[in-house]
């Protein structure tokens, strides 16, 4: 069922890592993630997967196959899918950073 409305507080909090839990809404079609990420977070492998978001807390940075750029609050991300996008989430001792995506479903 398709809701105008999300209350996230009615979502319950998932844990699919050390270092990160979310929220998650679909449709089945596109999901909707609040996300948390602390420092123990560690991204083995490398992401090829499309991301758009916004940074509502916090601070991160993302590397891109060696750029590292820095994200903080108020900051928007757009991260096409593919190998030439491929990239890694990293978060410094001390930080946190807590953001939305909404991305295709899986």
């Amino acid at each position: 069922m398709i809701q105008n409305l999300i209350k996230f507080e009615h979502i319950a909090w998932e844990r699919p890592h050390e270092g990160v839990k979310q929220k998650v809404y679909s449709d089945g079609k596109t999901r909707l993630r609040l996300l948390q990420f602390n420092e123990d977070f560690i991204e083995n492998d490398w992401c090829t997967k499309k991301h758009i978001g916004f940074v509502l807390h916090g601070e991160m940075k993302i590397d891109f196959n060696g750029t590292v750029k820095h994200y903080k609050k108020g900051d928007g991300l757009w991260i096409p899918e593919g190998i030439d996008s491929k990239h890694k989430v990293l978060i410094e001792k001390g930080k946190h950073v807590e953001l939305i995506l909404f991305e295709p479903d899986e």
